[in-house]
């Protein structure tokens, strides 16, 4: 599956939900899986890691398609290293 498809999955399960929720709230809910990463990163249990990489995707995923953000097409800018300003 690539990140539109992933994407367009969450708009269809979550998405008037999502956006009842609003962009504070998500952002409260992405924050808060970050804040589960970041722990899961201390630790030695892969399967955990996965587990809070892909919550902070999907989230970042909903706060995206909340604020009308197409993430696949916001990241082409990484294709081309020419394009990023100030990218190291």
């Amino acid at each position: 599956m690539d990140i539109g498809a992933f994407q367009q999955l969450i708009e269809q399960r979550y998405g008037k939900r999502d956006r009842e929720r609003g962009t504070p709230g998500t952002f409260m809910w992405f924050i808060e899986e970050v804040g589960e990463l970041a722990t899961a990163l201390h630790g030695e249990d892969q399967a955990n890691k996965e587990e809070e990489f892909a919550d902070v995707f999907a989230w970042l995923c909903t706060l995206a398609n909340i604020n009308d953000v197409d993430i696949e097409k916001a990241c082409e800018k990484y294709i081309d290293e020419g394009r990023v300003e100030g990218f190291k």
